[in-house]
């Protein structure tokens, strides 16, 4: 795709999920829009800062977890979000030089960075795939160039699923992409959770920004992805709660209105 159709799609008229998290956790890919909605937003809740700043360690124990204690080798990461410090597969390569990384978005700013995403160890390899979550056999499909689907891989869903605004379809959606991919495998999901007054006004305040919507959910939803699957200890917690010992996060879940889990399939 050349630079100039991609310019085309982008619109910085409105606020940005990607960008808008990018501005949360210090990143500089994002725009004046984004910037006024989160500072909007840190006025009516400081604590989705907290958020985005434990969720991002949340994927590095998760990754760390898979590749170190687990042996996964192979990670899909679907709603990639723009690139930022320890990513995906600089997490998983840095325990597993071997590791391969296939990153899936369908959204015009993530792929404009995506080379950012595509450095790789030599013993590795990562990819970007342009796809779409609503074609969860696709993305598969195409995941396949890439990744050994007959051995396990660590499916990552870090709050994506939010844009989702049916919780059933999410679920089944998540359904439809563990059913592709063998024992063994592991879903790792993180989400904003409607468990404040002031998450839920935050939400609603992105919401009516002009932005495409982003749904909290309850602790009882996001358990629901989980169904069919080994709960990996201990269990759907608030994201700083998830092993925290190696990233600080110990002790600091009680305002983090964020949950999230690691499952097994069997």
């Amino acid at each position: 795709m050349s630079d100039d159709s991609l310019r085309d799609r982008i619109d910085t008229s409105k606020p940005h999920s990607a960008r808008f998290w990018n501005y949360f956790v210090g990143g500089k890919d994002n725009y004046e829009v984004d910037r006024e909605i989160g500072d909007q937003i840190k006025s009516i809740f400081p604590g989705l800062v907290d958020v985005a700043v434990t969720s991002r360690r949340f994927l590095g124990r998760a990754v760390e977890y898979l590749a170190g204690e687990q042996g996964v080798r192979q990670f899909l990461d679907v709603g990639t979000g723009l690139p930022t410090a320890d990513n995906t597969h600089e997490v998983a390569q840095r325990v597993a030089p071997d590791a391969r990384i296939v990153y899936v978005d369908n959204d015009p700013i993530v792929l404009a960075h995506a080379n950012a995403l595509l450095t790789s160890t030599k013993e590795g390899r990562t990819a970007y795939l342009d796809a779409d979550l609503y074609d969860p056999e696709a993305v598969l499909k195409a995941a396949a160039g890439t990744l050994d689907l007959s051995r396990p891989v660590g499916l990552m869903i870090l709050n994506t699923l939010g844009h989702v605004a049916d919780h059933e379809q999410a679920r089944e959606l998540v359904r439809r992409l563990m059913a592709g991919l063998p024992a063994g495998s592991h879903l790792v999901i993180s989400d904003s959770t409607a468990t404040s007054e002031g998450m839920i006004a935050a939400s609603e305040a992105y919401n009516a920004s002009g932005a495409v919507p982003y749904h909290v959910r309850t602790v009882a939803e996001i358990a629901g992805f989980f169904e069919g699957l080994e709960l990996v200890e201990p269990g759907v917690v608030r994201v700083p709660e998830w092993r925290p010992e190696t990233s600080g996060d110990a002790g600091s879940g009680a305002a983090v209105d964020a949950y999230c889990g690691v499952g097994r399939k069997p």
